[in-house]
């Protein structure tokens, strides 16, 4: 017998497809099958409205396959049986059909599907953004409302989380192709980045993922993992403790931070280059510590100047970052995280472990790095961080 909530999300299917409101339907996080995911969206065929099916099989290999909308019902309820994770994108709403590990159903539904009665889109809404909205942990962490429209003053967070998603696609191929994927995100805070990177791997790319988020807070935590469970992304955990102290069983392929404040992004860093990922990305804030540090009399008519010294010790942090990813093996620069107007914390470091990298040129990178650190500290650098560089 049909689990009424897969009927029910198979009805709504049939109704925004015979309304012709239908962004998509996505189907990911294969329990069975051939196919790894399944996107379907409408498509006009000898005059016809149909909903069109592609199915994402191994190998590269995709194949089609065309609905009426009489036909739609019945197919779909069959299919979202073999996937843990089904989501459908009306103009009027959403809904998302989540079938945990222990095979419990949920639904969750937003908005009036089938009628396209939305509010008319902003400017921002209808630029190319990855998420657009509509995506049930926006909702739950207060991005956007139950319609999917984004708060007025969440929309600098909106862009900032899009944007953080481009960078995260660009490494994708320095990722594992297959298998589950490890991920962390140390010290998350309020975990609007692990939410937004935990639904773009599993629901966008179909993978399979285990991510371990951490941060000092208990309460912060515990609220996470109750939204996580609300959105059944039952790959996420969330911990309260030391970042320092993070080891999990097997180590992340990527690890993730944003505005890890002062020294908390040192820490992070840091564990990240120990455990052996071969993806960093982090966003600084705060460069207090070199403030308080710096020491050279060649410099004085910068620090001088408090203002000043702010700005530069805030671009020589994360320079003395780079230098240290360097010399731990890994392909590390700075960018523009964000517009400056969206938030003054705009860069984001990112690295990348080089597969191939001659640890004959270690002593270059190394030397730069001390040299570097002793023009501005006037000491001797701290030691690099002990890599494991697990495979």
């Amino acid at each position: 017998m049909i689990d009424e909530k897969i009927e029910r999300f198979s009805v709504l299917c049939e109704k925004s497809v015979l309304g012709e409101t239908l962004k998509n339907i996505v189907l990911s996080s294969p329990r069975t099958g051939e196919a790894t995911k399944i996107k379907g969206v409408l498509k006009t065929v000898s005059e016809k409205t149909v909903l069109q099916l592609e199915y994402s099989l191994s190998e590269g290999r995709v194949r089609q396959e065309n609905l009426s909308p009489e036909q739609v019902r019945e197919r779909i309820s069959a299919l979202s049986q073999s996937f843990s994770r089904c989501d459908l994108n009306d103009g009027g709403g959403n809904a998302s059909l989540l079938t945990s590990k222990k095979g419990k159903i949920s639904l969750v539904c937003h908005g009036t599907i089938g009628t396209g009665e939305k509010q008319s889109p902003t400017a921002e809404s209808v630029k190319n953004y990855i998420l657009d909205g509509t995506e049930p942990f926006l909702f739950y962490l207060g991005i956007s409302d139950k319609n999917g429209r984004v708060h007025d003053k969440k929309q600098a967070k909106f862009r900032q989380i899009n944007r953080f998603l481009e960078y995260v696609g660009d490494t994708v191929k320095y990722l594992p192709k297959n298998g589950n994927l490890r991920i962390a995100d140390l010290c998350c805070g309020k975990s609007y980045l692990s939410f937004a990177v935990y639904h773009y791997f599993v629901n966008i790319l179909g993978r399979t993922v285990s991510m371990d988020c951490m941060d000092l807070k208990e309460s912060v935590m515990a609220y996470c993992s109750e939204t996580a469970l609300k959105c059944g992304f039952d790959g996420m955990s969330f911990s309260a403790g030391d970042v320092n102290k993070y080891s999990p069983k097997e180590p992340p392929h990527m690890v993730v931070s944003l505005h890890a404040c002062d020294t908390a992004t040192d820490i992070v860093l840091n564990r990240a280059v120990s455990l052996g990922a071969r993806v960093i990305l982090s966003t600084p804030c705060c460069h207090r510590e070199l403030s308080r540090k710096i020491n050279s009399p060649q410099l004085k008519f910068i620090c001088d100047n408090s203002v000043l010294k702010s700005k530069f010790c805030d671009a020589a942090t994360d320079s003395l970052r780079i230098l240290r990813l360097k010399a731990c093996g890994y392909v590390a620069d700075a960018t523009e995280f964000t517009d400056p107007e969206d938030t003054p914390k705009n860069v984001l470091i990112r690295a990348r472990r080089d597969m191939g990298f001659d640890f004959g040129r270690r002593e270059k990178f190394l030397n730069e790095y001390k040299a570097a650190y002793a023009f501005l500290c006037g000491t001797d650098a701290p030691d690099l961080p002990q890599e494991k560089l697990y495979e």
